[in-house]
């Protein structure tokens, strides 16, 4: 029995596999040998045309072979995964000696900084942080202030309804409401009030359909109107300086009175007139005065007893005056180019160049 077709193929196999660089070619290699139609499979077909005393030795051979090839491959796999393997972890060593990752610290939003110190300013003097609903009734957002369905500041034009007595809060006066009357007539009321509030209005450069509101109750025995100015101008002070003033105009609000009109003195021209005062030396910030008596008797408070001030204003427009914004639209655009100036400014940049 001749068995040298069965070592030259060996010998092939053991030659070509010294050239084989990659996993690839390593398939193909095991395919031309083992595969179906490779020369391992084409030695055993030879078997017919042996005799029966032959075969079993012919077999033997060509099953070693086999098992030789496989052998060889398997540690040949082996071999080509630990290269890859050590390639990869030269390729992608990391220096530790290098230093980390920087990641840019952010700031915050202008409104909220405004509003944050807002809100210090008057839990340092007592008082406490009320929140309510932003979709309102219309007994809270207008009756129980002293706003009767005929009352001719009701212009549905100017709210959002969503039926005859449900409505989209147009400030946040209900939440003084709502909480008086869950003081069931016993004071002392003593809250800021901070939220969204809502209003038919067009967008421009100084109004918003949506916008923030802040508002203040103080309820108690013997409050008077010297206590509003004085937590006024100590709140103007805090905001814009210690060298401002304010004047008190007489105004008209439903919920209160007598009613007043805030203004401050500008920061900018010291009184002299210029294009933030628009020439008059002052600047209006927000509106207040005396918890009017109905507003009392509908809350539960006897108002021969107790007396109150309420105060309003918008953290958007504290903030245009405060940081010299003109848009009042730039603080819902997202435009990280002018919130990322506010960066600068905690970092000491000045603060008094229009942006």
């Amino acid at each position: 029995m001749d068995t040298s077709g069965i070592s030259e193929i060996q010998n092939a196999f053991d030659d070509a596999v010294k050239t084989v660089a990659d996993k690839k070619s390593l398939q193909d290699l095991k395919i031309e040998y083992l595969g179906k139609k490779g020369k391992v499979t084409g030695l055993m077909k030879e078997m017919k045309n042996l005799s029966n005393e032959d075969r079993p030795a012919y077999g033997a051979a060509v099953n070693e072979v086999r098992s030789h090839i496989t052998s060889v491959i398997e540690e040949k796999e082996t071999a080509l995964a630990n290269e890859a393997l050590e390639a990869r972890l030269k390729e992608e060593t990391i220096d530790v000696s290098l230093p980390g990752r920087t990641f840019r610290l952010g700031s915050p939003h202008p409104l909220s900084r405004t509003i944050e110190d807002i809100e210090d300013f008057f839990i340092g003097l007592g008082y406490e942080i009320a929140e309510g609903y932003e979709v309102e009734t219309d007994y809270f957002n207008f009756e129980a202030l002293n706003l009767p369905k005929s009352h001719p500041a009701r212009d549905m034009q100017d709210s959002f309804y969503f039926s005859e007595d449900i409505l989209l809060r147009t400030h946040t006066s209900p939440v003084q409401a709502r909480t008086m009357q869950a003081r069931k007539g016993q004071g002392p009321v003593k809250v800021i009030c901070p939220g969204k509030v809502y209003r038919r209005d067009s967008d421009d450069a100084t109004h918003s359909h949506q916008f923030t509101q802040i508002e203040g109750l103080v309820v108690d025995r013997n409050i008077h109107m010297s206590d509003l100015k004085g937590t006024l101008e100590l709140f103007a002070k805090e905001m814009f300086g210690p060298d401002r003033e304010i004047r008190l105009r007489p105004s008209y609000f439903p919920f209160t009175e007598p009613s007043v009109e805030v203004d401050i003195s500008c920061f900018k021209c010291k009184g002299a007139g210029c294009n933030v005062c628009k020439r008059s030396g002052w600047i209006e910030i927000l509106g207040s005065g005396m918890v009017h008596p109905n507003v009392l008797e509908m809350a539960g408070f006897d108002p021969d007893e107790y007396s109150g001030f309420a105060f309003g204003m918008g953290p958007d427009r504290i903030a245009m005056l405060k940081y010299g914004i003109e848009d009042i639209r730039n603080f819902y655009t997202n435009d990280l180019r002018f919130i990322n100036q506010f960066k600068a400014m905690e970092d000491g940049g000045d603060q008094s160049e229009s942006i």
